[in-house]
């Protein structure tokens, strides 16, 4: 697995990033190619957050950890990561090892004969309107939605999607032209 480390706001010890190696390191076993993994450490508000972004074939999972340790961060950002795993292992099978893995004994099983499928509970159609990034932001809050999609007019009307983050201010996402 590659590594890269990231400091936000803050200095880290190489003991820190040994230990942030070690418990992630572990996650590997589970993939088949090798992976790349990016850890940001930050510190706000008297909290440490440990971010893991781990990328595999194509599949990228991420997760974070806050507490008032870095140590235990890390350690929380990894449980949430092999959490999320567990939870869509049949989902994931073909992009993880042969097969689902048996979580107990950490070797590869038999498929399932039924793997459970999504479920569309609704189905929305609606006219993009072509508009300015602050015209879809506003839009947005009108509405008072999280996110709003939408042709940008300043992209040529290539497809953008705003949202509101977590941390505060806006996020864009856009459509960059390649396949």
């Amino acid at each position: 697995m590659k590594f890269k480390f990231m400091d936000k706001k803050m200095e880290t010890t190489q003991e820190l990033h040994d230990y942030a190696v070690k418990k992630v390191g572990k996650i590997d076993r589970l993939f088949k190619q090798e992976s790349e993994a990016t850890i940001s450490f930050g510190k706000e508000r008297g909290r440490y957050t440990a971010e893991v972004t781990l990328n595999n074939n194509g599949m990228i999972y991420r997760s974070s950890g806050t507490t008032g340790d870095l140590f235990a961060s890390v350690d929380s950002a990894v449980a949430s990561i092999e959490q999320q795993i567990r939870k869509n292992k049949d989902r994931l099978a073909r992009k993880l090892k042969t097969g689902p893995i048996d979580w107990n004994t950490g070797a590869a099983s038999e498929p399932e004969e039924e793997e459970e499928q999504f479920s569309v509970v609704r189905n929305k159609r609606f006219a993009m309107k072509p508009m300015t990034v602050d015209e879809a932001i506003l839009q947005m809050n009108l509405l008072d939605h999280g996110f709003y999609a939408f042709r940008n007019t300043d992209d040529d009307g290539a497809f953008a999607v705003v949202y509101r983050r977590k941390n505060g201010g806006y996020g864009l996402m856009s459509d960059s032209g390649e396949d």
